[in-house]
C-alpha cells in the first residue's frame, strides 16, 4: 500500500509540472509573431545573394540604328530530294590514339520561355539566310534574323533526336551500357556515317559519340528504332516535343535531316530546342565537346564536324548540318564566364561562312552583355518568425537559381527588394512559398525568385506541446 500511495503522489506531483510547463510554453512569447514584409536593398540581404546585379529590357534592340524589320518569307521548297550531305566524315580504320577535350558545362536550368520580341534586323551584315542569338539561361533573344522563315535544318536535326535520347536515358528506358543493333535500314542511310554493320551493335554510349561528333546517319536512326521501335514511331515523338516546346515552325519528317520535301524548321525554333537539350540535359556536352576520338577499339576514328569546338573559346556544342539544298546549318553553343549562348545559322552559302557568322553572333553577344548571378538555389536569404509553430524560426532560402542578363556596365544599379508573406502560420512544409525576392533596374523588375521555408515545422498543439515538455526533461535529466 506505501509504494502505491508514494506513486500516486509522484504521479501528482508530475501532473502539476507538467500543466505549469505547458502553460508557460503556451503563453512563451517566442511563438507570438507580428506579420512580417520586409523590403530590402542588396546590400541588407544575406552576403551569400550578390549586390551587384542588372538585367537587361526583355525587348533587346541590338542596333541602336532605326532599321526597318526584316520580313518573315515562306521558302519555297523544291522536290528535289538528293541525298548529299556534306558532313560527311568518313570513318577511316586507324589504329593510332586520339585526344578527348571535354570542356566544362556552365548551364544554368531555368523554365523561363524563350523571347522571340525582338526588332529584327541585319546590322551585323550576315550573309546567312537566317540567323539567331540568343542566352541560354533566360532565353533572351539579343539577334534576330529571319528567324520564323521555315528552312531545311539538315543534320541540325539530330539536335532533337539527342534530346529524346538523353530523355530515354533520363526515364531508364536505356541505359549508356545498352547495346544497340543496326537494322539494314539503319546501314543504308548513306551520308555521313560510320559504317554500321547489320550484324554488329555498339552501345548507346558510342552510339550517342558517333552522333554528336560524327553526324552518323546510321547511328541516329538505329537509336530511333531502338527506343520507338520504328523511325516513324520515333519522328512522331520528335514532332510531339517540337510542339511541346513551342517549335510552331516546324515539321520533322526523319531523324537524320536528310533532304525530304515537308521538312522544315527555323532558327528560332532551333535555338529552342538547342535550350532545352543543353539546359535540361548538361552532361550531354561530353559528347559535343569532343574534338576528335575512336570507336571500334580504336579502330575507327572520329572528328567533329563543328571546328568552332577546337577554334572558339568556350564553345560547348552543339550540331552542324548541311546538304546541297539546305546549305549550311549550324547551331554553335558557348560559355565564358556563367554566360552561355546559343548562336543559330541557317542558309549559310558555305561552310567557312557559317562557321564566321556564328563567331560573329558569339563575340556579339560576349561584348554586350554579361550573367550576373543573385545567389544558388538554396542559399540562405534571412529568417523569420513562425506563429503558432512548434519552433520560433525558420531559414527562408532560394527556391532556384536567380540570375539575370544584364548590359556590361549596369550592374551597380540593380535595388534588390524581399517581401514575406503576411500571416505565416504553422504547420509549414519544407518548400513552401513564402515570399518572393525581386530584382529591378530603373523601375522594372528584370528577374524575380520564389523565397522557400528550408524547414518543415508543426503547429503546437497538445501533443506537439507535451512532446516537447517531455524532450527538455529528459534533456535536464541527461544533463
Amino acid at each position: 500500500m506505501r509504494f502505491f500511495k508514494n506513486i500516486s503522489i509522484l504521479c501528482i506531483i508530475f501532473v502539476i509540472l507538467f500543466s505549469i510547463s505547458i502553460k508557460s510554453l503556451a503563453n512563451d512569447e517566442s511563438y507570438i509573431w507580428s506579420t512580417i514584409e520586409t523590403s530590402t536593398t542588396p546590400e541588407k540581404v544575406n552576403n551569400s545573394i550578390s549586390n551587384n546585379t542588372t538585367n537587361v529590357n526583355a525587348n533587346i534592340n541590338v542596333n541602336n540604328a532605326n532599321t526597318a524589320n526584316n520580313t518573315n518569307s515562306q521558302s519555297n521548297i523544291t522536290s528535289n530530294t538528293a541525298n548529299n550531305t556534306s558532313e560527311t566524315s568518313s570513318t577511316t580504320n586507324n589504329t593510332s590514339k586520339t585526344n578527348t577535350n571535354n570542356a566544362n558545362n556552365t548551364a544554368n536550368k531555368s523554365t523561363v520561355e524563350t523571347n522571340s520580341e525582338i526588332q529584327e534586323n541585319n546590322s551585323l551584315n550576315l550573309e546567312s539566310g537566317s540567323a539567331i542569338l540568343i542566352e541560354q539561361t533566360t532565353g533572351k533573344v539579343l539577334y534576330a534574323h529571319n528567324i520564323h522563315e521555315q528552312l531545311r535544318p539538315a543534320s541540325v536535326t539530330k539536335v532533337m533526336s539527342i534530346l529524346l535520347i538523353m530523355e530515354a536515358l533520363e526515364n531508364g528506358k536505356i541505359s549508356l551500357t545498352d547495346q544497340v543493333p543496326c537494322s539494314e535500314n539503319a546501314a543504308s542511310m548513306g551520308g555521313s556515317q560510320i559504317w554500321l554493320d547489320p550484324r554488329e551493335t555498339l552501345s548507346v554510349d558510342d552510339m550517342l559519340k558517333a552522333i554528336c561528333v560524327n553526324s552518323a546517319n546510321d547511328c541516329v536512326v538505329a537509336m530511333a528504332e531502338y527506343i520507338a521501335g520504328t523511325e516513324e514511331s520515333f519522328v512522331q515523338m520528335m514532332n510531339d516535343k517540337a510542339k511541346e516546346l513551342g517549335m510552331n515552325d516546324t515539321t520533322f519528317k526523319n531523324c537524320h535531316g536528310l533532304d525530304e520535301d515537308g521538312h522544315v524548321t527555323s532558327s528560332y525554333d532551333i535555338a529552342l530546342m538547342s535550350r532545352e537539350l543543353l539546359t535540361k540535359y548538361p552532361d550531354v556536352t561530353r559528347y559535343t565537346t569532343i574534338w576528335m576520338d575512336t570507336l571500334r577499339d580504336g579502330k575507327s576514328q572520329l572528328s567533329n564536324t563543328n571546328k568552332l569546338i577546337k577554334n572558339y573559346k568556350g564553345a560547348t556544342g552543339l550540331k552542324t548540318g548541311s546538304t546541297s539544298l539546305a546549305l549550311y546549318n549550324l547551331s554553335a553553343s558557348a560559355t565564358r564566364d556563367d554566360l552561355s549562348l546559343i548562336a543559330v545559322i541557317m542558309k549559310a552559302p558555305s561552310t567557312k561562312i557559317r562557321f564566321e557568322e556564328a563567331t560573329k553572333l558569339l563575340d556579339y553577344g560576349f561584348n554586350q552583355f554579361s550573367y550576373k548571378s543573385f545567389g544558388k538555389k538554396g542559399d540562405l536569404v534571412q529568417t523569420i518568425n513562425i506563429n503558432k509553430g512548434i519552433q520560433k524560426v525558420d531559414g527562408v532560402i532560394l527556391e532556384n537559381d536567380a540570375g539575370a542578363l544584364v548590359e556590361k556596365g549596369k550592374e551597380k544599379d540593380v535595388v534588390q527588394n524581399v517581401t514575406i508573406n503576411e500571416n505565416i502560420s504553422a504547420p509549414i512544409t519544407a518548400g513552401q512559398k513564402v515570399g518572393e525576392m525581386t530584382f529591378s533596374l530603373d523601375g522594372q523588375v528584370i528577374s524575380t525568385v520564389n523565397l522557400v521555408a528550408e524547414n518543415s515545422i508543426d503547429k503546437i498543439n497538445l501533443f506537439t506541446m507535451s512532446k516537447k515538455v517531455i524532450c527538455k526533461w529528459i534533456d535536464l535529466l541527461r544533463s
